[in-house]
């Protein structure tokens, strides 16, 4: 009752095992070290054994006197002896695979959390787009509501651009995108945005970035996410999305209508549209474009509405 209280160790478990492995370094070193001095010693008891006591003084192999093979064997084993202490125990003991095995578990684990985090988002953007059609009655007026549309101009392989810039220049493309958005607001990505030299004319632009610091000229509107974008241009009839992929793909959910420039050809990229699901998507208009001096390549403007 009145005994002294036993006390609980003050070192934790990962403590411990750092404290046993750096002793069973010491060990090593020493064992080390006693085998250097012992070979040191050994050599020249060889040698003073051979030319002063004369013992195998007349046995040679190859011409070389027999301590010489015996030194030579006995640095052999030093050697080894120095290899696996610095080498394979600190390298690949048991420490070494542990750290390995941590380091393997904690990238899986960094792979596994943005594998969630996509999920997540895609499911909250798909149970947004499920309750709007859901509330918006089939029968409504389509002018009572705001028309969310993508515009994009996409190759036969759905390219769209390759290093922040578009792949091509087809000057009747360029006009139908001024005669549709002008008078509008245009949601974008950052990178979209920064590929313009300037803000578009009588347009309102709205750009969607995570740093929350990015610098925009006045007019323009900086938002965090593509459900703030919408809601920024709730009050506009046809609000529409420029870009670039990973906004497209984020659209593709909520959107109500496109407008497809599709160029009949394909191209080399890194940004890519997402493929148009037949099932969601019907087409109502489609106008084929020849290729002339003033377009190098064929292209159609196409429009869809979602079902």
């Amino acid at each position: 009752m009145f005994g002294k209280k036993k006390q609980k160790p003050q070192i934790d478990k990962d403590q411990l095992e750092l404290i046993e492995n750096a002793q069973r370094r010491i060990k090593q070193k020493k064992r080390l070290y006693v085998h250097f001095v012992l070979f040191l010693i050994g050599c020249v008891l060889l040698i003073i054994a051979n030319t002063v006591l004369g013992i195998g003084k007349d046995f040679t192999i190859a011409g070389v006197n027999w301590f010489v093979y015996a030194i030579l064997i006995w640095l052999f084993l030093f050697l080894y002896h120095l290899f696996n202490v610095f080498v394979t125990h600190k390298f690949m003991g048991k420490a070494w695979e542990k750290q390995q095995l941590e380091k393997l578990v904690a990238k899986q684990q960094e792979r596994i959390d943005k594998l969630k985090a996509g999920f997540v988002k895609e499911e909250t953007l798909i149970a947004q787009s499920d309750l709007y059609n859901e509330t918006t009655p089939k029968t409504q007026n389509p002018k009572s509501k705001s028309e969310l549309t993508i515009i994009v101009a996409a190759a036969k392989n759905d390219a769209i651009g390759k290093g922040n810039k578009l792949i091509w220049h087809l000057s009747d493309d360029l006009k139908r995108f001024k005669s549709l958005t002008s008078g509008h607001h245009i949601i974008m990505g950052r990178k979209t945005f920064e590929s313009f030299p300037k803000p578009l004319p009588n347009r309102k632009h709205i750009v969607i970035s995570r740093q929350k610091d990015y610098k925009i000229p006045h007019g323009v509107i900086l938002v965090n996410s593509l459900e703030d974008a919408i809601d920024a241009a709730k009050n506009d009839s046809q609000p529409f999305i420029i870009g670039g992929g990973e906004i497209y793909k984020q659209a593709m959910l909520l959107a109500d209508k496109i407008e497809l420039t599709r160029v009949h050809e394909d191209f080399e990229a890194d940004t890519f549209f997402p493929k148009i699901d037949s099932s969601i998507w019907k087409e109502t208009a489609n106008t084929f474009n020849k290729k002339d001096k003033n377009h190098e390549y064929e292209f159609s403007f196409i429009t869809y509405l979602r079902k």
